[in-house]
């Protein structure tokens, strides 16, 4: 019999998850990516990105509850799913992830240094080559149509598959690693 992640994954909202994060009796774990993490995060969160994830990481803390997190909830979906594959039974998830948390007015760690977000870089780059694609394809060559033809496509991709292979790459830069 095939158990659903839905079945064994125990949804927490904001509420809950910060009461038990006052009385500490949570082990808070944030699985968005570095630069993320350092830009902004729940205090007393700890960083496991999910491009790394591997469950067997993870101490835990006697008598604490295991509680995962990300920006809205996909990522520790798919970190819950990597939990219950290893065996974990015992955890939970802050429903809604950080934007949940944030739009229930509770306090988050900020670093006004931290580099922007991977999604406005992707935003830059891609409106970079979409741009660029067309000035050249217009006053140089049509062929460097292309560009902006292979970028937009990218981005369809992306928003299909809830992948973005050009996000991934610029995580990996060096600045984007800070945590």
């Amino acid at each position: 019999m095939t158990t659903s992640i839905n079945t064994k994954l125990q949804l927490l909202n904001a509420a809950t998850v910060k009461e038990l994060r006052e009385t500490e009796q949570i082990q808070l774990i944030d699985v968005r990516e570095p630069s993320e993490y350092a830009a902004e995060h729940i205090p007393g969160s700890q960083l496991l990105p999910l491009s790394k994830f591997q469950p067997e990481q993870i101490s835990l803390i006697p008598g604490k509850q295991l509680v995962i997190y990300c920006q809205a909830g996909n990522r520790s979906n798919q970190a819950a799913q990597k939990l219950i594959q290893s065996g974990f039974t015992e955890f939970s998830q802050l429903q809604g992830g950080l934007t949940a948390w944030k739009q229930s007015g509770y306090p988050t760690q900020i670093n006004q240094n931290a580099p922007i977000s991977l999604m406005r870089q992707v935003q830059i780059v891609a409106g970079s080559l979409v741009f660029t694609g067309t000035v050249l394809g217009a006053f140089v060559s049509p062929w460097f149509l292309i560009l902006s033809g292979f970028v937009g496509a990218g981005l369809v991709f992306a928003g299909v598959t809830n992948t973005c292979a050009m996000g991934m790459l610029l995580a990996k830069l060096p600045y984007n690693q800070r945590g």
